[in-house]
């Protein structure tokens, strides 16, 4: 009964790391598309004129401007330093988020249950379950560029202040940010949701203890018993 349990344990566990690793993997996949669209702001259309010459997109790598015949022309940003405060820290964050994502691959994959990197199954839980908290990290590191640019659009676009020419809407690429850090958030949650199995493995060994011979050389007739 305790194998049988034990088995049920693993499958469960083995179906949240599976189900957990394909939310963080699509999670980060979907962090480097948002980190590499120029559609972080895009411009308001707040006159009363409908026919609008061209639409601007600002991201974090480079600035396009669309014409209403199609055609569209992007210009790398020259300087670092020259971009707003939101933006050095949307691109640093979005990396370093990136970079989170493909160590903590590497680390779910040497620990899940389908792989041999490891032996210990208690060890192998818990490299998962680190895995899982690096995931989480990346998400947090995309959530706060992200609520931190979409703060400071709507607060422009609610400021008298700023000419209506400068003013700027959330953009689909803090949209698709925002969907990947709740896959982040989600699925390394169920990676930390990984637990061992109840022993380090699934048989008990026990031992029976050495028959000992009489005097004359034969084993003692109590072994038979």
């Amino acid at each position: 009964k305790g194998q049988i349990e034990d088995r049920r344990v693993k499958m469960v566990s083995a179906g949240l790391e599976i189900l957990g690793l394909s939310l963080c993997v699509f999670g980060s996949l979907l962090v480097m598309v948002a980190c590499g669209l120029p559609m972080w702001k895009v411009t308001a259309f707040i006159e009363a004129n409908i026919v609008v010459a061209q639409t601007i997109w600002d991201g974090l790598w480079m600035s396009c401007v669309v014409q209403s015949t199609g055609q569209m022309q992007c210009k790398v940003h020259d300087s670092v330093l020259a971009l707003s405060h939101d933006l050095q820290a949307a691109r640093a964050l979005t990396i370093i988020s990136s970079v989170l994502g493909v160590l903590g691959l590497m680390v779910v994959i040497a620990g899940a249950q389908c792989t041999n990197c490891i032996r210990a199954e208690y060890v192998k839980a818990r490299v998962v379950n680190a895995g899982g908290i690096i995931y989480i990290i990346s998400g947090l590191f995309v959530l706060v560029p992200l609520c931190w640019m979409a703060n400071n659009i709507i607060s422009d676009f609610y400021n008298p202040q700023v000419p209506s020419s400068k003013k700027r809407e959330i953009g689909a690429a803090l949209y698709i940010g925002w969907a990947a850090t709740a896959l982040l958030l989600i699925g390394g949650t169920l990676l930390c949701c990984s637990c061992p199995s109840s022993g380090n493995s699934g048989y008990s060994v026990k031992y029976a203890p050495t028959k000992r011979a009489s005097q004359n050389g034969d084993y003692d007739k109590r072994n038979y018993v």
